[in-house]
């Protein structure tokens, strides 16, 4: 029997696993990769694993104190990935659970995936490239990112490699970040650090990259939207509930923004009935932007060190 049992309930993790199998091994811990249907596991999904295991590595599961007073074993989540709003994390240090992340691993990813996204708007790629399917010979105009005023709104390693990206293009390059700190030495980049106001005032193109936490819950919504200048656009590639999505519908049926590229939604999958599908100006991803197999390696190797690291401590 072994020591300890932990749960995999990242679809990611989970297609480069064999990869680690010798790691749990070693360490002769057992783990269980569950099927999983879309994105992650429901609240009653994990409800009905989690009492079994001394660990999980989670993608964007809703461990929630709901879930988690369910899980008399659980000593530690190691969240894949950046992002842990999806945690309680008052009930995990209720409950002594210690929870880690991995920081850093997937900037240089989804700010390649945020310039595809930009470079379809201005460009129209997408749509071109589906009227050739069509047997079209589709020509549309675009326009150019050089000279451009672009914002970036969050500064962190996401945020910084989307800015060296826009400068690459041309664009005179804006950031705020909530942390003044995080914008200490941006100018020796070519990027001004701003404050919110000026940020959202000058951007013709904004990208979002922040991470959600209760302040920037819906940081994106009727008012900041109003700031922008007319026919900005606007790109998602951090998390969906930082936007206000009837706002964000409504600035698109007005034309203060001319075109949206989202990676990610509120509720996601996008539902079929979201008004967002709509606008033929918008392209859309399925919260892949982050998935390359580079970045997925680097984050699962993280996750595991974590687990068992923290496994060891426990």
């Amino acid at each position: 029997m072994s020591a300890a049992r932990v749960l995999v309930t990242c679809k990611q993790m989970q297609n480069v696993f064999e990869t680690f199998r010798p790691r749990f091994e070693a360490a002769d811990v057992e783990a269980v990769l569950p099927e999983i249907a879309r994105q992650q596991l429901s609240e009653d999904e994990l409800i009905a694993l989690i009492g079994d295991f001394d660990g999980i590595i989670a993608g964007d599961d809703p461990l929630s104190a709901r879930v988690l007073e369910h899980a008399p074993r659980l000593k530690t989540i190691a969240k894949w990935g950046v992002g842990t709003d999806a945690i309680d994390f008052d009930a995990a240090a209720a409950h002594g659970i210690t929870v880690t992340n991995t920081p850093g691993v997937f900037g240089e990813d989804v700010a390649d995936a945020a310039l595809g996204y930009l470079l379809s708007l201005t460009r129209h790629i997408t749509k071109i490239h589906m009227a050739i399917v069509d047997g079209d010979w589709l020509k549309i105009e675009g326009t150019r990112l050089a000279g451009k005023t672009a914002g970036v709104l969050g500064y962190g390693s996401i945020g910084k490699a989307v800015a060296r990206r826009l400068v690459a293009f041309g664009c005179d390059t804006l950031a705020y970040d909530a942390v003044p700190a995080a914008l200490e030495g941006s100018s020796g980049h070519g990027v001004a650090g701003v404050g919110l106001d000026e940020l959202l005032s000058r951007s013709e193109v904004l990208v979002l990259c922040a991470p959600l936490t209760p302040d920037t819950h819906h940081i994106i919504d009727a008012a900041t939207l109003a700031q922008l200048p007319d026919g900005a656009l606007f790109v998602n590639v951090s998390r969906g509930p930082l936007v206000d999505e009837p706002a964000l519908v409504e600035a698109l049926r007005s034309g203060k923004i001319t075109a949206a590229a989202l990676d990610v939604f509120e509720d996601e999958p996008l539902a079929a009935d979201n008004p967002l599908r709509s606008f033929e100006q918008c392209v859309f991803g399925s919260h892949n932007g982050s998935n390359t197999a580079e970045g997925v390696l680097q984050c699962s190797a993280q996750a595991v060190e974590n687990l068992l690291r923290e496994l060891r401590l426990s």
